[in-house]
C-alpha cells in the first residue's frame, strides 16, 4: 500500500506551510505531514522552511539568531505562527507518519535534543539532504528511522550507491526517478518529492509520494 505524505501540510492552496492548522487539516483527511525543522537560538525546534525570515515575513533575521518567544510573537503578528515539533508531535498522536527533514547541519548537541524530543515517536522519519546529520544521528542511535534526501542532480547509479549505506534506512527521491526502469535495485523504501501534478500523481499512486495541492 501507497504511503502519501503532504509536502509542509499544503493539502491546499490558501494553507499556510508548516502551521497548525494545516497539520490539523492533513490529519483530518488521514494523510501523514512531511515537514522542516530548525532550531532556534534557545534551542527549540521549530516547523519552518526557511533559514532566514526574510522571505516569509520581510525581516532579515535567520531562525538560529532568534529566540522562540521573539519568534512566535512575529510569526503570530504576521497571522502565520512557527509551530515547535512538539506540537506537531502532540497533534499527531502517533497516528500518523510524520518526515522531519532537517534542513541545517546540526551540532552533536542539537541533534541529542532531537532525539530526545522524538523519543515517543513511532511513525516517523529523520530525513535531511545533509548527510553528515545522518551520520551522526546514526552514530548516536543505531535504530533510528533514518533517510537521506536525493537532490535531482544525482545519476541513479549514485543513487543506488547511497542505497548501499547501512545508516540509510529509507531514501527521499525526486520525482524525476519515478520514471527510472531500474527502480528495482534500490532495495530500501523510497518517496519521491514534490508531487504537484494530478496526473503524475494517479500515474504513480502505487509509489510512496509527497505531494502538495491536489
Amino acid at each position: 500500500m501507497a504511503h502519501l505524505l503532504i509536502h509542509r501540510g499544503l493539502a491546499k492552496k490558501y494553507f499556510i506551510a508548516n502551521t497548525i492548522s494545516a497539520f490539523r487539516y492533513c490529519f483530518k483527511k488521514k494523510y501523514g505531514i512531511e515537514t522542516d525543522i530548525h532550531f532556534t537560538k534557545d534551542r527549540k525546534i521549530v516547523c519552518f522552511h526557511d533559514f532566514n525570515l526574510k522571505g516569509k515575513f520581510k525581516i532579515n533575521k535567520y531562525i538560529k539568531n532568534i529566540k522562540y518567544e521573539d519568534l512566535l510573537k512575529i510569526s503570530k503578528y504576521k497571522k502565520k505562527p512557527i509551530p515547535l515539533l512538539k506540537d506537531l508531535i502532540k497533534l499527531s498522536n502517533n497516528k500518523r507518519f510524520l518526515m522531519i527533514e532537517i534542513k541545517p547541519l546540526l551540532t552533536a548537541e542539537n541533534l541529542k535534543i532531537l532525539i530526545k524530543g522524538i523519543k515517543n515517536l513511532k511513525n516517523y522519519s529523520l530525513t535531511s539532504f545533509k548527510e553528515q546529520n545522518i551520520i551522526n544521528l546514526y552514530k548516536m542511535k543505531k535504530n533510528l528511522n533514518l533517510g537521506l534526501i536525493i537532490p535531482s542532480t544525482f545519476t541513479f547509479d549514485k543513487v543506488v550507491e547511497k542505497s548501499k549505506k547501512k545508516y540509510i534506512k529509507l531514501l527521499v527521491l525526486e520525482k524525476k526517478f519515478l520514471k527510472e526502469k531500474k527502480l528495482h535495485k534500490i532495495k530500501k523504501k523510497a518517496y519521491f518529492y514534490t508531487i504537484k501534478d494530478k496526473k503524475i500523481f494517479n500515474q504513480f499512486g502505487n509509489k510512496n509520494l509527497i505531494f502538495e495541492n491536489l
